[in-house]
């Protein structure tokens, strides 16, 4: 790395060999004020001085806590520690992964609690190391090889407290990511309620110590007995009250008129029935006799108005022989026509004789 130094009186350029820059645990920029040593070297053709830097930190700030502020704000830009994108944990896990040292005391108080809290889980412990060189790594690499396993409903990552060193692998970017591509939901438990990691941001769930989170991850079966102890209470009493109530209402109809007397119901509308018989029958004889008085007497007025009644006082009908055409005038035959003379009693065919 090649970079300029200076300060309000000077300016002197620097280089930093691969073997020093591949140890920095934070990004060099334009304007970061560091503190460094190493040797002065000449460039002799020109004359120019440079500082081979052997070591450099940070003014006023330690490397590390840099190293995470710098790592925080470019993971969060990127949207790792985004609420949205954090996956919900089961209520009922039924295996459990816990990344972890399998020698701390971590992982004895997670198995502690977890076999407490609820007994019916299948518990793996993928052994890693948590601080150190290539513990970052190493842990990154358990996450990836987890999600390879089927039926893993929980992945723990943690391990017990120590000194921001000691905690430094969860803080590392490789093991940010691997968290972040998990598709099995993580928790991590890292160090003590005060510590606050990188990957506890990343992490769907943060728990503040590893026992937290065993406490987090099951539920208490003691609790559940409890719970369902309280529900089948309630669940007896609301039932004890429903038959109560049933009960009640029951005997209120036992004590109403239609099941005291069940017949009457039928006994008034057998009545009913009857009474409405007596109606309809008069009904209908009114009706025909109504009829039968209408029919004598249009039977009468049509007599009245019969031809044959007319004829019955002496009057007579005369047609011509055919029976049909009306004579009505002396001018309407001829002599010699024959005419037909209908009479109350009879009739009497004619020839028409010339008058003498």
């Amino acid at each position: 790395m090649y970079l300029t130094l200076k300060d309000e009186k000077a300016v002197i350029s620097a280089k930093i060999w691969k073997s020093v820059a591949s140890r920095l645990v934070f990004d060099l920029k334009v304007g970061l004020e560091v503190i460094v040593q190493g040797r002065i070297s000449v460039w002799e053709p020109r004359g120019e001085y440079s500082i081979i830097v052997e070591h450099v930190q940070p003014r006023g700030i330690g490397a590390l806590e840099l190293a995470f502020r710098q790592l925080f704000e470019k993971l969060q830009r990127e949207g790792l520690f985004a609420p949205e994108r954090k996956k919900p944990l089961p209520e009922f896990p039924r295996r459990i992964v816990l990344v972890t040292s399998p020698t701390g005391a971590a992982v004895r108080d997670m198995l502690q609690v977890m076999g407490r809290r609820w007994r019916d889980i299948e518990i793996l412990i993928r052994p890693v190391l948590v601080q150190g060189e290539g513990a970052a790594a190493e842990i990154a690499t358990a996450i990836a090889e987890v999600n390879r396993l089927r039926n893993v409903d929980v992945l723990i990552v943690g391990r017990g407290g120590g000194s921001i060193e000691d905690l430094w692998a969860f803080n590392e970017e490789i093991v940010a990511r691997a968290i972040f591509a998990s598709k099995i939901p993580v928790i991590s438990a890292v160090g003590h309620e005060v510590d606050w990691t990188i990957a506890d941001h990343v992490a769907d769930l943060r728990a503040p110590t590893p026992s937290a989170a065993a406490e987090l991850v099951v539920p208490s079966e003691a609790e559940i007995r409890e719970h369902l102890s309280k529900d089948a209470q309630r669940m007896v009493s609301a039932l004890l009250n429903r038959v109560r109530s049933a009960h009640y209402r029951v005997h209120q109809l036992a004590e109403r008129r239609p099941f005291q007397f069940p017949f009457d119901a039928i006994f008034q509308r057998q009545e009913r029935c009857d009474e409405l018989a007596d109606r309809l029958n008069r009904a209908v004889c009114n009706r025909m006799r109504d009829g039968k008085h209408r029919m004598t007497r249009l039977a009468d007025l049509i007599e009245g108005l019969s031809p044959l009644k007319v004829l019955a006082r002496g009057y007579s009908l005369t047609t011509r022989a055919d029976g049909h055409t009306v004579i009505r005038r002396a001018s309407d035959v001829e002599v010699g026509d024959l005419v037909l003379t209908q009479l109350a009693e009879g009739r009497i065919l004619s020839r028409v004789e010339p008058r003498t």
